[in-house]
């Protein structure tokens, strides 16, 4: 069963003067793997209802995650790991592409800039990921002739 996962990442931001720009290349690669990332942890049956500070509360954090796998998952996680990075321009762009995966039913992460060096301290959607899942049923949303049309970067 061939598996993927797709990053959907956003291109095009508000730039405060009525236009857009892009943003960092740096910026882009943290975003990525930050989605990749947040589609498993978000699975985790022992993570912390919230995050406590540093200090003496850290030792309620648990030292370990236990992250149940698809079938899917587990065939991605120790096959060949195939990833995609494909783009879209706009924040709605990207909510509905997220709307539609998570009622497709695919592992879907979606991921909220907190705003503190890239976007003047405006929470800012950037990406979401989609999978690892299987190939055909991620496409029917990202791919060439899927629901959505995005471009592969």
């Amino acid at each position: 069963m061939p598996t993927k996962q797709v990053i959907v990442l956003r291109t095009k931001y508000p730039d405060g003067r009525g236009g857009t720009q892009g943003i960092r290349l740096g910026k882009c690669g943290a975003q990525i793997a930050h989605a990749s990332m947040k589609v498993f942890f978000d699975r985790a049956l022992n993570r912390p209802t919230a995050m406590p500070e540093f200090g003496e509360k850290a030792r309620l954090l648990p030292d370990f995650l236990e992250i149940p796998l698809t079938g899917a998952m587990t065939h991605w996680v120790w096959g060949v790991f195939t990833k995609v990075v494909v783009g879209v321009d706009t924040e709605e762009e990207l909510l509905a592409i997220y709307e539609a995966a998570k009622e497709a039913g695919l592992p879907t992460a979606i991921i909220q800039d907190m705003g503190a060096t890239g976007f003047k301290g405006v929470p800012t959607f950037t990406t979401v990921a989609i999978g690892p899942d299987e190939v055909e049923e991620i496409d029917r949303i990202t791919g060439p002739e899927g629901r959505f049309k995005c471009r592969l970067l």
